[in-house]
């Protein structure tokens, strides 16, 4: 039985093609057990404003080249903070209050400690619950025993998860082996992130690397018509 196996670490609140990864993959493996790298995608994401694309950056203090899913978020109020600055840019925008209980809960009544755990439940949950999917498996990388070399891994743990078929994103053509894959009769594609159709979003000039928050604010449920179309499986 053939099955497709994606991996990545979690990042907070990811653009779009992040979860059209996900939707084209019968097993998304978050890659978790790997060092955490400061202000990267892990720990902040942008938004729109009049002024152009903002960042929203979760404070990490001194944990450069801790594994991610040893991070601890730093005791400051930015949950608070990131709740206001999204409710000032996009309070106006057509679906705000279709997702207004999501992020109260979100930000205002839940305290979160770590930085994977927090990623991890967004992402579940705006896939699942707010993007209609529920076809992907979600897996965790930590589960399985896997050696320290960064191409090695990779292929273990497409092993170890019973993959045919891997996923995978551009920027790892630089250290896949792909003729390791040939030998272990995994086949290896890489995603294609080109061809997104804009959508109205609540200041110009149109930016396609931002949260997909942004899509829901201005999209809603038809967030899913301006993404990758999914083929049958």
């Amino acid at each position: 039985m053939s099955k497709s196996v994606a991996i990545l670490q979690s990042s907070y609140i990811p653009w779009k093609g992040y979860f059209d990864l996900i939707r084209k993959v019968d097993c998304f493996v978050f890659y978790d057990d790997v060092d955490f790298s400061k202000n990267s995608w892990r720990n902040r994401n942008k938004i729109k404003t009049p002024k152009g694309a903002k960042w929203l950056s979760i404070p990490c203090g001194r944990n450069h080249l801790t594994p991610i899913n040893q991070v601890r978020i730093d005791n400051a109020p930015w949950q608070e903070q990131h709740f206001a600055l999204l409710k000032q840019q996009y309070s106006n925008a057509p679906y705000w209050d279709m997702y207004l209980p999501f992020l109260e809960q979100t930000y205002l009544e839940q305290k979160w400690g770590a930085l994977s755990d927090f990623n991890q439940t967004l992402i579940r949950y705006i896939t699942q619950e707010l993007l209609g999917h529920v076809a992907t498996e979600f897996d965790n990388s930590e589960r399985y025993q896997l050696s320290a070399n960064k191409g090695e891994r990779v292929l273990q743990l497409l092993e170890q998860t019973g993959a045919t078929h891997y996923l995978s994103g551009p920027a790892a053509k630089d250290y896949l082996q792909e003729d390791e894959f040939v030998k272990r009769g995994i086949t290896l594609e890489y995603m294609d992130y080109s061809g997104y159709p804009e959508y109205p979003q609540q200041h110009p000039p149109f930016e396609h690397g931002v949260t997909i928050l942004d899509m829901l604010f201005n999209l809603g449920p038809a967030t899913v018509d301006y993404m990758q179309p999914l083929k049958p499986r």
